[in-house]
């Protein structure tokens, strides 16, 4: 959409900010037509009640509320599917909150920190792109990936390197749960007895710990062995049918 004109609507309560935006587009996004300015909710729905833009660039936080965006999100996502929101916000610490907002159907954030608002990103909303960021959050999306990754590989080198099939993991997966081995041995997928699961978890004790540290291991720290090996992943703790 270079070089097409479109319409914006832009919501954000700091006046001093609302102009700097204003400006943004004026000289960096000349094809974007900034339509009108809301610093409120209400005057975001009367806006929209005279014309409907094309993008609405929306600030998280008005009035002193941190949530309201999000809200204002869900609602124009219901109301005018049509309509691209980006959200422009100051909240550069709170990831709950993009969570939220991605959920309620914005296409994208750009944090008020770093390079700001810049036409590329807005030519990608227009043009359809989701998940549109600025460097700031990109930054922290690629630490989080990075992590969750090299827990992965841990996972994976630990299943690999203590052996541990199946049934080691439901059991181990059932006794971090709170699972007692009668409850273990009654599972769909659980072919064992009591006697073969304390088997079982005496095998684990060996595989896991060394011959020093095997005095006097229960169930408890075999779990919590089991946890800082990452084969188990706390994220993922989750019962079996029974």
């Amino acid at each position: 959409m270079e070089g097409k004109k479109f319409k914006v609507i832009i919501v954000e309560d700091v006046k001093l900010e609302l102009k700097g935006t204003e400006e943004i587009f004026r000289h960096e996004i000349p094809e974007a037509e900034v339509i009108g300015a809301a610093m409120t909710e209400a005057e975001l729905w009367k806006l929209l009640e005279i014309q409907l833009p094309d993008l609405i660039l929306l600030d998280l936080g008005l009035g002193g509320s941190t949530t309201i965006g999000v809200d204002i999100c869900k609602n124009l996502s219901m109301k005018y599917p049509h309509i691209h929101i980006l959200i422009f916000t100051g909240e550069i610490l709170n990831e709950k909150l993009w969570v939220d907002v991605l959920n309620a159907g914005a296409d994208g954030i750009i944090l008020k920190t770093g390079e700001l608002l810049t036409k590329t990103d807005v030519e990608a909303v227009m043009n359809g792109k989701k998940l549109v960021f600025n460097y700031p959050i990109l930054e922290r999306i690629v630490k989080r990936f990075k992590e969750s990754v090299a827990n992965e590989i841990k996972r994976q080198e630990a299943v690999i390197d203590y052996d541990i099939d199946e049934y080691d993991e439901r059991f181990l997966r059932h006794l971090a749960l709170g699972y007692t081995k009668d409850m273990i041995a009654s599972l769909k997928a659980m072919p064992f007895g009591v006697k073969s699961l304390e088997k079982r978890q005496n095998d684990l004790i060996n595989r896991l710990f060394s011959n020093e540290e095997r005095v006097g291991v229960n169930a408890t720290r075999l779990v919590v062995r089991a946890l800082e090996l990452r084969i188990l992943d706390i994220d993922n703790l989750e019962a079996d049918e029974e």
